[in-house]
């Protein structure tokens, strides 16, 4: 069987600088990790794989710096690693990016696809239903259990506000992973060792069967308008109360902010 992971590398820090022109967020120089819901994603492919012997191939659209997280998810396990990078991609939304998703994997073979259920730079929530519906086949969201997968299906644990449902589905379909779903390995040094001599297949836009319009910053319909750090400043009062005073005036201040009522 074979495990498509979907996973995004994003920003490791909140002082962002942003693209006037565009509106996104420069990325270039930043620190970046592997965004939380897909690594645990990754992890709970992998023990998929320890079970019954499926391959896990890790696919990532990014920049060509994206190369060194995919070889750290080979020093964790994965088998193959796939970078869809191309200028054309740039500045894309959710839309435009599970339409490049998409048109790379109606190419492979594929049992399941695990997503995260957000990153943590957009918390959009969109690429990995959204992809499933650009391939036509069945997705569950917000899993936070596996509990049977076989060649002909999965039963998952899916998590509700205040209670989960028990659902089984067929394969092929898309899951959406919660990061509490599994707590990620750690690298191992053999794996750091063999993670270079491991080839990452690289796909471009003239390796994919897809109209250049419908991709990209241009083929996105939504658009960032306007992206702002939030200032941080310290205008403070501050107060020299006793025990029942302070719990008068925090009580007034909540009350005018409409947080509590009379």
């Amino acid at each position: 069987m074979n495990i498509l992971v979907l996973l995004k590398q994003v920003p490791d820090t909140t002082e962002m600088k942003v693209d006037k022109e565009t509106g996104t967020l420069i990325r270039e120089g930043v620190p970046t990790i592997t965004n939380p819901d897909d690594l645990a994603g990754l992890e709970m492919a992998l023990r998929l794989k320890e079970k019954t012997g499926a391959k896990v191939t890790c696919i990532t659209m990014g920049p060509p710096q994206a190369k060194n997280m995919l070889r750290e998810l080979f020093a964790m396990g994965a088998d193959d690693g796939v970078l869809i990078s191309d200028r054309a991609f740039a500045g894309a939304d959710t839309w435009a990016t599970s339409n490049t998703l998409a048109a790379y994997i109606k190419q492979i073979q594929y049992d399941l696809i695990i997503a995260g259920r957000q990153a943590i730079d957009g918390d959009t929530a969109q690429v990995g239903p959204q992809t499933a519906e650009k391939l036509g086949i069945p997705q569950i969201t917000y899993v936070d259990d596996v509990i049977l997968f076989n060649e002909n299906k999965i039963v998952v644990k899916k998590a509700l506000e205040n209670t989960y449902e028990v659902l089984e589905c067929t394969l092929p379909c898309v899951i959406t992973t919660l990061s509490t779903i599994a707590k990620p390995r750690y690298m191992h040094v053999r794996g750091i060792s063999h993670s270079f001599e491991k080839d990452i297949k690289t796909v471009g836009l003239s390796d994919l069967n897809i109209d250049p319009t419908i991709i990209g910053l241009k083929g996105s319909p939504t658009k960032v308008k306007k992206t702002f750090i939030k200032e941080v400043h310290q205008n403070l009062d501050v107060l020299h109360l006793d025990g029942k005073a302070s719990a008068r005036k925090v009580a007034e201040i909540l009350l005018d902010m409409n947080f509590i009522g009379k």
